[in-house]
Parts: structure tokens; C-alpha cells; sequence
């Protein structure tokens, strides 16, 4: 919603001031000037993005017009559901767990939390990595390592689109540019026309460098800035459930191992302490 809202803004701010300062609107409607730039951008954009990274981009567009699911609920939950597992560890075993990680979607434990439990990504690495931890041959120290690299790749993986978007939008100047300099063209090559229809092909050429710029400032990078945002958001996911599982195989209680989890939440999202220990009491009551 917010990105429609900022799109609105940009071009009230933009076609309203040129509009208020006595400019004729029409005069920026220049459909052979916007396939030229969007049909050179596309381009480069094929040219420049294996098939991989073209999927993975506009799969990503859509959900940026869509709100964070990054929230404080959704942390809570997955704090409780880890507290829940540790705490079952704890009291009956490792082994005890076998079941919930083999088949998340029938274990008692993980239905409890179906916010989770939607986010397959996040389910499959905890239980990875409770797995690693019933099996008992790796420390803490390995695991925390192979947690690291798995989170990077995540990273680095998930941060294509956004690179990808940023590129593209770095292009568009100069594919406007190119508009332009094929209008003078264009103009050059109409020399013998009066000066006012001269006028009129030379704005024509000018109104492909504006909508270049217009499009890779006022559109297409603020969404390469929004991924990054939703990327570092679901990182900090892993973040949680790793230092989580690394503070119980270093000994500490589930209510002190989901208290480390907490601490590293964005500010904006995390829950305090009491929240999140009367969220745990009611889960445990359910």
C-alpha cells in the first residue's frame, strides 16, 4: 500500500509542480519515448540476469505491495514454539523431538503455531538443525559455523532481485539519454521545418532524458531499497532461531536460550520480556 501511496506522491509532486508552473501536461505524453527507454531497459535486463535471477525478480515484485509479515505476533510465535521444543528437550530428551522434526506439519508441538509453520523456508532450517543436535556429533562451535554459511547463502541468494531492480534502475538515465539524442536526431534531420514545429520535436527529444531519470529515481529504485529492507527482515528470522539453538547446546534454560533469541529482533518488533513471558503462558494453557 505504501508503495502506491509513494508513487502517487512522486507524480503529484513532479506532473502537479510542472502542471502549477504552467507546463501543459500533454506535452510529457510521449509513448514512442517510453518503449524506446522501457524497451532498451527490458533488454538489458534479459541480457544481464541469468533465468534464475529473472524468476526470482519477478516473483519478488508482487510482494512489495504488500505489508511486512516480519511482526511482533509472528516473533512471538516463533519464541514460543522454540521454548515449547527446548523445553520438551529438556524434560524428556533429545530423542523425544525425533518425531516433531521429521513431520513438522502433523507434530502437535509446531501446529500449535501456524503463522510458522507457513513459512517452510524458517521450519526447515530449525529442524535441520535440531536434527544436527539430536544426532550429537557435532558441538557448538561447528554448528554455529554451518549456520553462519547457511545464512549467508540465504542472503546473498535472496538478495539478487534486489540487485537486479537496482541495476535496471541505474540504466534508465542513459536509456533516456539515448531517447533523447534519437529525438535530436530526429530534429536535425527536420532542419527545414518553421522554428516553432522545431521547438516542439526538440521538447519531444527532452521528455525522453526526464522520463529516464523520472522511472530509475521515482520507481523502479525505491524498489530495489524496499527488497533490501524485507531481505534484512527475514534474515533476522534465522538470526533468531540460531542464537536461540546455540544458547541451549551451550546449556541455558528455554526461557533464558528464547530470551538470547529476543534480544537480537529489531527494536521496532521486539517484544518485551513480560510480552513475550505471558505469550509463552498462554501457549502453554492452550
Amino acid at each position: 500500500m505504501l508503495v502506491i501511496i509513494g508513487y502517487v506522491v512522486v507524480c503529484v509532486g513532479v506532473f502537479g509542480g510542472f502542471a502549477m508552473n504552467g507546463g501543459h501536461l500533454a506535452a510529457l505524453l510521449q509513448p514512442l519515448e517510453l518503449v524506446m527507454i522501457g524497451g532498451g531497459a527490458l533488454g538489458a535486463f534479459l541480457v544481464g540476469n541469468n533465468a534464475k535471477a529473472i524468476k526470482a525478480t519477478l516473483a519478488a515484485i508482487p510482494t512489495l505491495f504488500k505489508g511486512s509479515r516480519y511482526t511482533r505476533d509472528l516473533y512471538m510465535e516463533l519464541m514460543s514454539l522454540l521454548f515449547d521444543v527446548l523445553s520438551k528437550v529438556r524434560k524428556e530428551g533429545l530423542m523425544s523431538i525425533e518425531g516433531d522434526i521429521d513431520s513438522p506439519d502433523q507434530s502437535p508441538l509446531f501446529s500449535k503455531y501456524p503463522s510458522v509453520l507457513e513459512d517452510h523456508h524458517i521450519v526447515e532450517f530449525m529442524t535441520d538443525y535440531l536434527r544436527l543436535m539430536v544426532s550429537g556429533n557435532m558441538d557448538a562451535f561447528q554448528i554455529e559455523n554451518l549456520m553462519d554459511n547457511e545464512i549467508e547463502t540465504h542472503h546473498h541468494e535472496h538478495a539478487v532481485p534486489a540487485h537486479a531492480l537496482a541495476k535496471l534502475g541505474d540504466g534508465m538515465p542513459a536509456f533516456g539519454i539515448v531517447a533523447a539524442v534519437m529525438g535530436v536526431v530526429h530534429t536535425m534531420e527536420s532542419v527545414g521545418l518553421p522554428p516553432a514545429e522545431l521547438g516542439i520535436l526538440i521538447a519531444h527529444a527532452l521528455v525522453g532524458t526526464f522520463l529516464g531519470i523520472l522511472l530509475a529515481y521515482g520507481f523502479v529504485g525505491p524498489l530495489a531499497s524496499l527488497l533490501e529492507q524485507k531481505l534484512d527482515e527475514s534474515t533476522k528470522m534465522y538470526q533468531c532461531v540460531k542464537v536461540t539453538l546455540l544458547a541451549s547446546l551451550n546449556g541455558y534454560a528455554p526461557a533464558l536460550a528464547v530470551e538470547f533469541g529476543r534480544k537480537v529482533l529489531y527494536s521496532t518488533e521486539r517484544p518485551s520480556f513480560a510480552e513475550l513471558e505471558d505469550h509463552i503462558k498462554k501457549s502453554k494453557a492452550k
